[in-house]
């Protein structure tokens, strides 16, 4: 009887161990720009499914409504692993101490301040007291981005500009009318705005808008783990980036969305003062706390 007592209780320490190594072999992903599990399986799942193989472990996506969804399902470790932007970092670096696993680099992401060529606005400063056009509150290079370009170049944007959040394409059309003396974007952004403008029946020639401020190289997008994953985890995880950056790349080009990624690199040596710059358009903003998401 003893005996048996003995078995039973080692074969429950089995089960016990076997369970907890299970677990320990699946790893939780967000991504804080996609809502739902099926638009995160459309844009990431042949991504997952090569990580997955590249790293030993089981995948699970966790789909989150917003930002401060993700950051709350890190803090309390719902949520190993998140891959966000650059002005999201910062938040979930102050809220949750999460750890930088790998940046995901976006060639020529930069933010611009854009006019007609025909304007009397040729130089950022001679925009004080204008209207200036910028995209959704809180995105990097859409609203952040621009800010600081705008106070890189000696403007207290708050303060020295009329700032008109709404979409890209009416900013741009207010643009051309003249309901804005400028606006702000990302590059790339703006190339694809000049392009359909170009192509469309009587649209404007590339000549017809001047960039009079442009802002340095973005810091990348960022894979983060949360500081309750397990140290020998995120170095595997980052690891499988190294050795299987071009499979990994591949993978993570089938999503539309994120063809924004064309051309990238991953980055492995990403530094949390890499993030500097981002903390300062939070300041520029009027959130020097760094502990909000703007616009949430």
């Amino acid at each position: 009887m003893k005996g048996l007592l003995i078995s039973k209780i080692l074969g429950a320490v089995v089960l016990t161990f076997a369970a907890l190594t299970a677990q320990a072999e699946t790893i939780r992903l967000a991504v804080t720009d996609l809502v739902g599990l099926e638009e995160l399986q459309r844009e990431f799942g042949e991504f997952k499914d090569v990580l997955a193989k590249a790293t030993g472990y089981d995948i699970e996506f966790l789909p989150v409504t917003n930002r401060t969804a993700a950051v709350e399902a890190m803090r309390f470790e719902k949520v190993d692993f998140v891959l966000t932007g650059p002005a999201e970092y910062i938040v979930f670096k102050k809220r949750s101490d999460a750890e930088i696993v790998v940046g995901f680099s976006r060639p020529d992401y930069f933010a611009v301040i854009v006019t007609m060529a025909d304007s009397p606005y040729r130089s950022v400063p001679q925009l004080k007291g204008q209207a200036v056009a910028l995209g959704s509150v809180g995105s990097t290079s859409k609203h952040l981005g621009p800010i600081q370009v705008m106070a890189d170049y000696g403007l207290t944007p708050l303060k020295d500009t009329d700032i008109k959040h709404t979409s890209l394409p009416i900013a741009w059309e207010s643009l051309k009318k003249g309901d804005v003396a400028a606006m702000g974007l990302n590059h790339l952004n703006f190339l694809k705005l000049r392009e359909k403008e170009m192509n469309k029946d009587g649209g404007l020639q590339p000549g017809a808008f001047r960039v009079i401020g442009r802002g340095p190289d973005l810091p990348n997008d960022v894979l983060m783990a949360g500081a309750h994953v397990e140290d020998a985890v995120i170095t595997k995880v980052r690891n499988a980036f190294v050795n299987h950056s071009s499979d990994l790349v591949s993978a993570i080009l089938v999503g539309e969305d994120n063809q924004k990624y064309q051309g990238m690199k991953f980055i492995a040596n990403i530094k949390d003062n890499d993030y500097n710059y981002v903390r300062s358009m939070y300041s520029t903003a009027g959130f020097p706390e760094y502990s909000d998401f703007i616009g949430d």
